[in-house]
């Protein structure tokens, strides 16, 4: 017998965090859709249990029309005789006066306004959803919450039970002179170190390289500066996990990138992954060799 798959249908009320909600579910690794139509629902679950590809998917189920109870009763009916799904609802709710400033601060219209007021179409729409939200296995209130507080709160109950961690740690070397990697959070500068460039029979290999390695860690100047940052990044990962940050990038810079950031990044992706997920990658590494091919 095939493994179920495990679906969570998010809903509730407009601008109650559904986009943050299916964001959160997207970094727990489910395979997620926005604003999916009620009654495309079991036909794309069929498809989905074809492939075999995705045993956890998430589905925002959205307010757009007033046939929308119908539809989605229609399609829970057929959710529930299925038995190769686990599915729960997720409901996001909020207050009306805290849904009401939600909207004058995106100066959004509310999708059951039409041409009245926000609040006559919120009024509107918690009419309707209240049968589905009593049916609804897990309700969370949004009203107080932060969006990294829904993001936690999300994970607490849906991550999957052979997830290593929504939180990894990207460790990358670069060039300065290829410029900054865009995406990182926390840049250190490694140029002030023994460069071996200036070794002849060094300057073709890279910080990969064990000779190249040891160079630049034989330095007193070396050894302490990396103790030093270790001792920096090491207490402050917690920090980072316990804010709901899901990727943490660590960017190591030298002159081309080549020797002393690879060799520093290297190393100190080999001591963070001892206690957390890692990915170590070196960007600038072979631009030289390139250059060099090209010319």
């Amino acid at each position: 017998m095939t493994k179920p798959i495990k679906l969570v249908v998010v809903t509730g009320m407009s601008g109650a965090g559904k986009t943050v909600a299916i964001q959160s579910f997207e970094d727990l690794g489910y395979f997620t859709i926005d604003n999916m139509p009620p009654t495309l629902v079991p036909k794309f679950l069929e498809l989905v249990g074809q492939t075999n590809d995705y045993d956890h998917v998430a589905l925002v189920v959205d307010m757009r029309s007033r046939q929308f109870f119908a539809e989605i009763t229609q399609m829970l009916d057929s959710l529930e005789s299925n038995e190769q799904l686990d599915f729960k609802i997720l409901f996001l709710d909020a207050t009306d006066s805290e849904l009401v400033s939600r909207y004058k601060e995106t100066r959004r219209s509310h999708p059951l306004a039409a041409a009245g007021r926000v609040l006559d179409g919120i009024k509107r729409e918690r009419e309707l959803l209240a049968p589905l939200k009593s049916f609804s296995q897990n309700v969370v209130d949004t009203t107080e919450i932060t969006p990294r507080q829904l993001r936690q709160t999300i994970a607490e109950q849906f991550a999957q039970a052979n997830q290593q961690g929504q939180f990894r740690i990207e460790v990358v070397s670069f060039g300065f002179k290829y410029g900054l990697p865009i995406d990182a959070d926390l840049v250190f500068d490694v140029r002030f170190l023994p460069n071996p460039h200036y070794v002849p029979e060094l300057r073709e290999q890279t910080g990969l390289d064990q000779p190249v390695f040891d160079y630049v860690m034989a330095s007193q100047v070396s050894e302490d500066f990396y103790h030093n940052l270790y001792r920096l990044i090491a207490p402050i990962l917690p920090g980072y996990q316990k804010e709901g940050k899901s990727v943490l990038t660590i960017a190591i810079g030298c002159t081309g990138g080549q020797h002393r950031s690879v060799a520093f990044a290297h190393r100190l992706a080999a001591d963070i992954a001892k206690e957390w997920t890692v990915n170590e990658s070196h960007r600038d590494k072979d631009k030289r060799k390139e250059t060099v091919n090209r010319s």
